[in-house]
């Protein structure tokens, strides 16, 4: 079944009609807001520390004298790398969309109780002196968004693994026959990012749910 239309006729039927259902409704959108921050920075955590343990292994790697070991084990780790790289991004951007969900539904809600206090944005006065306009550039505040600077960052580093790994590759000569350990590396790790964007999507269609119900009673009599 196709997704169906939320209209602001529809929100403000649901949500603003009645005023204790805006307010419940805007204490957790708040709540939600600030757990899927949490999550967000937790799941950067988690990639950068194995991200960070795959760039260190492949660094070490690097001083193995044995040429067909290192190369092996170099494109096992710029496969893995490039892997948990993408993950990494996508894993951001689905992250920040669902922070923006709930950013959304706080600025549709919060209006009748608190004002529009999360949509006001107060900023400092524009420097005047050069002195002002240096210190403003050295140590003033600027609205850089922090998750898109991590998600900027997450590019770099899928980059950056995908350099190494055509590093890591034998040079291409159609004179010998193709080495089926790497073939089988590279595949595995395009079907695992392929993956990623045809099944890691959110479920965006209606639930319908199937129920059982379990009956039980003691036996009184004797065995």
């Amino acid at each position: 079944m196709p997704e169906q239309n939320y209209t602001q006729d529809d929100y403000e039927r649901d949500f603003l009609k009645d005023k204790k259902i805006q307010l419940a409704a805007l204490n957790a959108a708040l709540d939600i807001r600030k757990f899927e921050i949490e999550l967000y920075w937790k799941r950067a955590s988690y990639f950068w520390t194995f991200i960070g343990a795959t760039l260190a292994g492949y660094l070490a790697v690097q001083a193995i004298s044995d040429r067909v070991s290192k190369q092996e084990l170099s494109i096992v780790l710029s496969c893995l790398g490039v892997v948990f790289s993408v993950a990494w991004v996508l894993v951001n951007r689905g992250s920040k969309h669902w922070q923006e969900n709930w950013e959304k539904h706080v600025d549709l809600l919060e209006n009748a109780i608190t004002g529009p206090l999360y949509k006001v944005v107060l900023t400092r006065n524009d420097p005047q002196k050069i002195s002002e306009h240096f210190s403003h550039l050295i140590t003033g505040p600027s609205n850089f968004s922090v998750s898109k600077i991590n998600q900027i960052i997450s590019l770099f580093v899928t980059a950056l693994w995908l350099c190494l790994l055509v590093k890591s590759l034998p040079t291409f000569d159609c004179t010998l026959p193709v080495n089926p350990f790497y073939s089988i590396l590279i595949i595995l790790s395009v079907i695992s990012i392929l993956l990623f964007f045809w099944l890691g999507r959110s479920y965006a269609g209606g639930f319908w749910h199937k129920g059982s119900y379990r009956t039980t009673k003691i036996n009184n009599k004797n065995t």
